[in-house]
């Protein structure tokens, strides 16, 4: 079976370290060898005995606007053949809400023992996949996942495998971390030329103890309890959207500038708990916030609780304003969330919302430490989550425009990501020429209304970012840029855009691309060793998959003047992968793997397509690689 390509896809950067409760998830133990401690997970009074795995997912950006797939189970396996059961439900998930965070999936009790392998179940039967036509015009597009033979895929069985060196050990009374890495881009090769498109899956799924990507991590689920004096809260870990299940309890830490949004009223630090508090048990909260690897703490930035929480008592909608007229908001993008999911009210993608806001909207902005803010504050550009009321609900991605009334509701404007081409740097201030907005082409935005005066509105070819501070060097001009920030309120530009954090074109992270088509390649590499991989860019066998993606920037590698060299980074962790059909060998250290790579290829075994991520130097041509994966087809 191709364990490996769905699980690949589905499981990018699975987080599994942050302070837990001992409680159980529901874990099951299926037979095998005698444990070498009396853990019972499914009896507390043995959880002293137990220790603790926190599982989470995440993954890279992609070319896909929604990647919905139901997530059947999850197991791991340890190195004597014992199988323990982590996800006792089946749970809907989308991986492209995890290109930016890691969701905590399970704070689950489980043997001590070493863990080598795992596995993971995906059901595509009702899937919501869905990518962007190549025309503008056309929008948002289905699309159909099949195997790399063309035939659409049922239920996925995927392989996870632990580098030998970074295998999951769990000892009783401690958390244990791991991360699955679903990489949607690099597993699939998308064609969006027929109707539906079709994403065919060659699995790059990728199981981290020690994750290359650290991300912000959510945590979401009802509260337990609330102990003010250690400024913390206990949750029952319900990821995603699921309202019903229990896959353990984990400890979110709060400080003094931890902002809280409590039953729609903004505190901070202990004024917050307090809030949370008196809501009550069972309240449902969300929370934002990193990892401390070394003492596995979880700290939240920000806590969402009882109606502020999508979907609690209202219906919710998540995406960006691509458009304003008056107090007329189009919302593309769309994440549905209803507050009572039903068969016909399913959580799902629609491409454009029209949402109706009024004087009594209440509007949110992440760490702002006010309720000062209105409706003006919503501009074009800008990431929302809001909530109100879906009149008439439809589970139809791609229907017409469908109307949303959060007249009576609230929207939180949340940190949007945006990248372009730098045309001038200037003090306090960058104009770039904008290529896309949290990954949507700039082209589909209308800046109408967004200036003080008409001729002032926002220009996607000279787009005004405040940097304050963060100023940039003269000779970034022409070069990539990705700001993350606000867009400025509606009707006030310029400047267009309050960077908050702005990363210039030597920081800017690249992806490597490449496919050598159906039957692959025999020479997909000029050299191979230990001082990196010469990427033979003339082959006559390589497809229309081979670029560099330098933030907004695409670099085709048959136009470049010669063959691009690709290095392992000097410092940081890192990790390589060579992947097939039913096999999946991970790598911490790249010597080890070019060894592997160089025996597999042997003149009968054939390179399909290879990924990388890291830094990109346009002058030496060099790609500076923490983490690559080639997948080859076997005789």
């Amino acid at each position: 079976m191709n364990l490996v390509n769905t699980g690949r896809r589905a499981l990018l950067l699975t987080a599994l370290i942050l302070t837990a409760c001992g409680g159980g998830a529901g874990t099951t133990v299926n037979s095998g060898p005698t444990p070498t401690a009396t853990c019972d997970p499914n009896d507390p009074a043995t959880f002293d005995e137990c220790g603790t795995v926190l599982i989470g997912i995440t993954d890279a950006d992609g070319d896909f606007l929604n990647y919905t797939v139901d997530v059947l189970s999850l197991t791991l396996h340890t190195a004597d053949g014992r199988t323990v059961e982590v996800m006792p439900r089946d749970t809907r998930i989308n991986f492209t809400d995890y290109v930016e965070l890691t969701e905590l999936v399970a704070a689950v009790s489980v043997p001590p023992a070493t863990y080598v392998s795992g596995t993971i179940s995906l059901d595509y039967g009702s899937s919501e996949v869905i990518v962007e036509a190549s025309n503008l015009a056309a929008g948002a597009k289905e699309a159909i996942v099949t195997d790399l033979d063309g035939t659409p895929i049922g239920q996925k069985e995927l392989n996870i495998v632990l580098s030998d060196r970074d295998q999951l050990i769990v000892v009783k009374r401690r958390a244990a971390f791991l991360q699955l890495d679903f990489d949607l881009e690099a597993s699939h090769d998308v064609d969006v030329m027929p109707t539906p498109a079709t994403a065919a899956l060659a699995e790059f799924m990728l199981a981290e103890v020690h994750p290359v990507d650290e991300k912000d991590i959510r945590a979401r689920g009802p509260l337990v309890e609330v102990n003010e004096d250690g400024m913390n809260y206990v949750i029952r870990v319900r990821p995603f959207h699921d309202r019903v299940s229990d896959f353990g309890r984990f400890v979110v830490n709060v400080t003094d500038e931890t902002e809280f949004e409590v039953n729609e009223e903004v505190l901070f630090g202990a004024d917050g708990l307090r809030a949370l508090n008196a809501a009550g048990q069972g309240t449902p909260t969300i929370a934002k916030g990193k990892l401390n690897v070394s003492d596995r703490q979880f700290t939240a930035d920000i806590v969402l609780a009882g109606t502020s929480v999508p979907g609690h008592d209202r219906d919710a909608i998540v995406g960006n304003v691509i458009a304003r007229s008056g107090n007329f908001l189009t919302v593309r993008g769309a994440t549905i969330i209803p507050h009572d999911v039903t068969a016909d009210r399913r959580i799902h993608f629609h491409d454009d919302v029209v949402v109706e806001v009024g004087p009594n909207t209440k509007v949110f902005k992440d760490g702002h430490r006010t309720t000062d803010l209105s409706i003006d504050a919503i501009s074009v550009g800008q990431r929302v989550t809001i909530r109100g009321n879906q009149p008439s609900p439809t589970t139809d991605a791609l229907a017409p425009q469908i109307l949303f009334d959060a007249t009576e509701g609230a929207v939180r404007m949340h940190v949007t990501h945006l990248s372009g081409i730098v045309n001038t740097v200037m003090p306090g201030q960058t104009d770039v020429t904008l290529h896309s907005i949290d990954r949507r082409r700039a082209g589909i935005f209308d800046f109408s209304g967004t200036g003080q005066s008409p001729d002032l509105d926002a220009d996607p070819y000279n787009y005004e970012i405040a940097t304050g501070n963060l100023t940039l060097a003269d000779f970034a001009s022409g070069r990539p840029i990705v700001a993350y920030g606000f867009p400025s309120a509606f009707g006030a530009a310029p400047p267009d855009f309050d960077g908050r954090t702005v990363i210039d074109y030597s920081d800017v992270r690249s992806a490597l691309g490449v496919g050598w088509g159906a039957s692959g390649t025999m020479a997909p590499f000029v050299s191979m060793g230990p001082d990196g991989l010469e990427l033979d860019n003339e082959n006559m066998d390589i497809d229309q998959r081979h670029y560099i993606k330098q933030g907004p920037v695409l670099i085709d590698l048959t136009s470049l003047g010669s063959n691009t060299f690709i290095v392992p980074r000097e410092t940081g962790r890192m990790l390589f992968s060579i992947a097939s059909a039913d096999s999946l060998r991970l790598y911490s250290d790249f010597d080890d793997f070019v060894s592997d790579l160089t025996l597999s290829l042997d003149g009968a075994t054939m390179a399909r397509s290879m990924y990388a991520r890291g830094k990109y130097d346009v002058d030496s041509n060099v790609f500076t690689a923490y983490k690559l994966g080639i997948y080859l087809l076997e005789p």
